[in-house]
């Protein structure tokens, strides 16, 4: 199915609020105020409120990671409190946060699963860390250090004939010989930055293999939400680890987690040496968006679009991830196009459903694109309000 483009005309239309807003270094970032007043509750708590309210470590580490970049400093402390006081028993220097809150059968609010989500500890601590530097908070940096501590002495796995690599949390993912991995938890930029900061640690070994893990695993081109590693053969699509986020991915291919392994490949810093690699070891969504008007929702475990066009979030997630093809400029403004008109004008935040994972997605993406943000060399954040 060929393009139609009948969304040209309006392209200028669409760029100049976008140019707008990289030109003013100061501006306030709305989309993170409209997503604080919509998912954020008063004690810092994220919740979803399409999946009964429930909360989960991974949005807490998204959100402490946008408050640093918009330097909402009041906010950040109010997150990292509830998490520390309800996901990690008190004390995040000795607990990992417990991944998934919710409500139980008897309507009391409580951990749910003690599983630790290993993306979430590392974006966490990662936040912690810059946030020590930026805004010059050793509690901050011991907290982070800590973490670290925790994730490379649970999360972290030898895998037998390929080398160091995060497993998504400390319990079952390793199962008879075999390593089961998620690569979106593994976002080459932060571990760069963490192997700087603990050159003792694994983190500058773990960099150095995701884009292995990439080009081993990207079937025909595609990311895969899941995989496991078998020593000796190599990396194979698994079926969804968890159904915590109430969608059913149960099947192996790339769809929902998969999609944020487009949008770091675009984050990458540009000198990063690794970025070509990354972005390379996924190229097909690129071919696949020449096409096609949005990215699809799902992938088979052969590499094969399957399913209809994805949400909102999707188009926001590849657009920094276009952006490393020349010449494909009309495929990142047809996205954009795409996210405007599914843009709610009462709310600032984009889609139907406002879900808020599309708006994270969002955030990341356009924080980027307006230059809220960016990742230096060594993976270090670089916030537009440090530039005053």
């Amino acid at each position: 199915m060929n393009i139609k483009k009948p969304w040209l005309p309006i392209l200028c239309l669409l760029l100049i609020p976008t140019a707008v807003a990289i030109g003013c270094r100061h501006s306030p970032w709305r989309l993170w105020n409209s997503f604080s007043a919509r998912f954020v509750d008063t004690q810092g708590r994220v919740f979803d409120p399409q999946g009964d309210q429930h909360t989960t470590s991974e949005a807490q580490a998204y959100a402490m990671f946008f408050a640093l970049v918009a330097n909402d400093h009041a906010r950040f402390d109010r997150i990292l409190a509830w998490t520390e006081v309800n996901l990690a028993q008190g004390d995040l220097t000795l607990h990992l946060p417990a991944w998934y809150w919710a409500k139980d059968s008897g309507g009391k609010w409580k951990v749910q699963d003690p599983n630790s989500a290993s993306d979430a500890d590392v974006w966490m601590a990662y936040s912690l860390l810059e946030a020590g530097r930026l805004w010059n908070s050793p509690r901050y940096t011991d907290i982070g250090r800590s973490m670290l501590t925790q994730v490379s002495g649970t999360e972290v796995a030898n895998l037998p004939g390929f080398g160091l690599m995060l497993l998504p949390g400390p319990v079952g993912y390793q199962r008879d010989n075999t390593w089961t991995l998620n690569p979106s938890y593994v976002p080459v930029f932060l571990f760069d930055r963490l192997a700087v900061l603990d050159p003792a640690g694994p983190w500058h070994q773990i960099a150095v293999n995701v884009p292995r893990l990439l080009e081993a695993s990207a079937r025909h081109g595609y990311a895969m939400d899941w995989v496991t590693y078998f020593p000796g053969d190599g990396f194979y699509p698994a079926r969804e680890q968890h159904s915590g986020t109430g969608i059913d991915t149960d099947q192996p291919g790339g769809g929902y987690d998969a999609i944020r392994v487009y949008l770091w490949a675009g984050l990458q810093g540009d000198s990063s040496q690794t970025k070509a690699r990354l972005v390379n070891a996924v190229s097909s969504m690129g071919g696949y968006l020449g096409n096609h008007d949005a990215p699809p929702a799902r992938v088979s475990d052969q590499g094969v679009p399957i399913a209809q066009a994805g949400p909102v979030g999707f188009s926001a997630a590849v657009l920094p991830y276009l952006r490393a093809f020349p010449g494909r400029s009309t495929l990142g403004a047809q996205q954009m196009i795409r996210m405007s008109l599914m843009k709610d004008d009462a709310t600032g935040l984009y889609g139907k459903d406002l879900t808020l994972y599309d708006q994270n997605l969002a955030l990341f993406a356009t924080g980027f694109l307006d230059s809220k943000f960016e990742f230096g060399p060594s993976g270090e954040l670089k916030v537009e309000w440090m530039r005053r």
